[in-house]
């Protein structure tokens, strides 16, 4: 039987409109689709109407370990039945959406695969703000960083990230307590200018995002 192959997809934002041609043209020949939980639900009419969609996103306080190995394990069984899987990722797969963990364990099992990038979050949420990520003379460079860590990973030192003249977009940072939250961060700035916006957006762009001025 012909081996199957898996596409690592970014679905963008959470605007439909913001996707790729080539995630549209992925999902119109899948035979499978697993979908997380930041998908636009209009990006699934884009499949055949025989294609399985079934959606594996993670929930609050869900073991995530338990299910991404479950997501994997049946991303291999599908392919090995020789049917196109379309994994289906908020943003863009290599952007805080375990892509890389997939990808490896795809590869280990000598599955075919294919990364196809979005458009992340980290930059479309702040353009859907009127916040440029970079700007000259202030913002040189900018950075990405989670809220979450593990119980053992080195927590970020947002001090230092504060002083580099950079502009800094937050993963789940409201959900992490004080010490991970958008306002806390800007307040490392050591410098009296310093100063940001913090917009809590989930699907952006959303009419309900929120910006507040630090």
């Amino acid at each position: 039987m012909e081996r199957g192959k898996v596409y690592l997809v970014g679905a963008g934002p959470g605007d439909p409109e913001l996707v790729t041609l080539k995630a549209i043209r992925c999902l119109q020949r899948a035979d499978v689709v697993l979908y997380d939980r930041l998908v636009s639900p209009l990006l699934l009419t884009y499949a055949p109407p025989e294609a399985v969609c079934e959606y594996v996103g993670k929930e609050h306080g869900e073991d995530s370990c338990a299910r991404q190995s479950a997501i994997i394990d049946r991303m291999i069984a599908e392919a090995r039945l020789g049917k196109t899987v379309v994994r289906l990722k908020g943003g863009d797969p290599f952007v805080f959406g375990r892509g890389g963990e997939e990808l490896l364990a795809l590869a280990q099992a000598g599955i075919s695969v294919e990364v196809v990038p979005g458009v992340s979050a980290a930059i479309a949420a702040p353009a859907s703000a009127g916040i440029p990520v970079t700007f000259r003379g202030v913002a040189r460079a900018f950075g990405v960083f989670t809220g979450h860590t593990e119980a053992d990973e080195e927590v970020t030192d947002w001090q230092l990230a504060a002083r580099v003249p950079t502009e800094v977009t937050l993963y789940r940072a409201v959900a992490g307590g004080e010490r991970s939250s958008p306002r806390d961060t800007g307040r490392s700035g050591t410098e009296r200018h310093t100063a940001g916006a913090a917009g809590i957006l989930g699907h952006p762009p959303r009419s309900d995002r929120r910006r507040t001025l630090l």
